[in-house]
């Protein structure tokens, strides 16, 4: 079974424990000389992110079986909320921190690393059946999704046909319907008859049961549900991992991981995983439908990594 259908299969719940032969752990984790590690690490947040994570955490509990890794899904901004408390190690992102969510984390002491992991291209999706619509602009997408007076696609482009839109996106706790917001949407109200949910397997059902629908996510779950979905070209570009890779697809975008500082530097359990997590992260990406950054990235990443945590 490929790492996003197996995914696909637990999106719908909060989180997800991969947990080895974990006899003998402790809270804060370490081992002995000539012993395996033990101990948790904890991390919640994007569900973009999360087929990666998941990837990285089963490969990983096969090295540390006595290590506990928790990736919890409850989007990028519930994440972030568990995270600027000191209450998980690590914090998985469709965007980058808020100035607001920064500022409670330097308030409750915390410290921490951003680690790029790898890049999406946001995909608009529609309904296979629609036949009509091959291209559209930014300035399209501005209006059919903030204009409440579009009602069908004629609205958005005279040449479409009279068929009704039914919308479909990401809920307001994801990275993905920030990104939405700021590249599209220009921080105007998403219409209110827009069917809103923290589950991409909610909008992936939704678009594909409905004629008419429009809907976005990341592109690995585009990509795993290309039987019963199609993409648009935006601004006449097709979202590919060549036109992610080299940023001409207009809603391209990194994705990331945040750390804890302070668990990186004290629980060796928590460097071992983020420094398993960048070296295995560009192929684990590509696995599951992302797309690899380039290997300096990675190496930028390892360098922070060992800043932090000691060599």
């Amino acid at each position: 079974m490929s790492w996003m259908k197996k995914s696909a299969l637990l999106a719908s719940i909060t989180s997800v424990a991969l947990v080895g032969a974990a006899c003998g752990n402790n809270e804060e984790g370490g081992a002995a000389e000539g012993e395996g590690l033990s101990g948790k690490v904890v991390m919640d947040g994007s569900s973009t992110v999360f087929p990666i994570m998941e990837a990285v955490a089963e490969e990983y509990s096969a090295e540390q079986p006595e290590v506990e890794v928790t990736v919890g899904v409850s989007g990028t901004g519930g994440g972030f909320k568990r995270f600027v408390t000191g209450e998980t190690d690590f914090s998985n992102a469709s965007r980058e921190i808020k100035e607001e969510e920064a500022a409670e984390a330097e308030k409750n002491g915390v410290e921490f690393t951003q680690l790029s992991v790898a890049l999406d291209g946001l995909s608009l999706v529609v309904n296979p059946a629609n036949d009509w619509a091959q291209d559209i602009t930014i300035e399209e997408l501005n209006k059919m999704w903030t204009d409440t007076s579009v009602k069908t696609w004629k609205d958005v482009r005279s040449d479409w046909p009279d068929e009704e839109i039914s919308f479909f996106a990401p809920g307001k706790d994801s990275g993905t319907y920030d990104f939405f917001d700021e590249k599209v949407l220009d921080e105007t109200d998403i219409r209110q008859d827009a069917q809103l949910s923290e589950d991409d397997n909610v909008l992936v059902t939704g678009v594909a049961g409905t004629e008419g629908a429009i809907g976005f996510f990341g592109f690995a779950y585009y990509l795993e549900n290309q039987d019963t979905l199609r993409a648009l070209n935006v601004e006449g570009v097709e979202p590919t991992h060549d036109t992610i890779n080299d940023l001409s697809y207009p809603l391209s975008r990194e994705i990331y991981t945040y750390v804890n500082n302070a668990s990186l530097k004290d629980k060796e359990q928590v460097a071992d995983f983020a420094r398993f997590m960048n070296e295995n992260a560009a192929d684990l990406s590509e696995e599951v439908g992302y797309v690899k950054m380039e290997q300096a990235r990675y190496d930028e990443n390892m360098k922070m990594i060992d800043e932090i945590a000691g060599e």
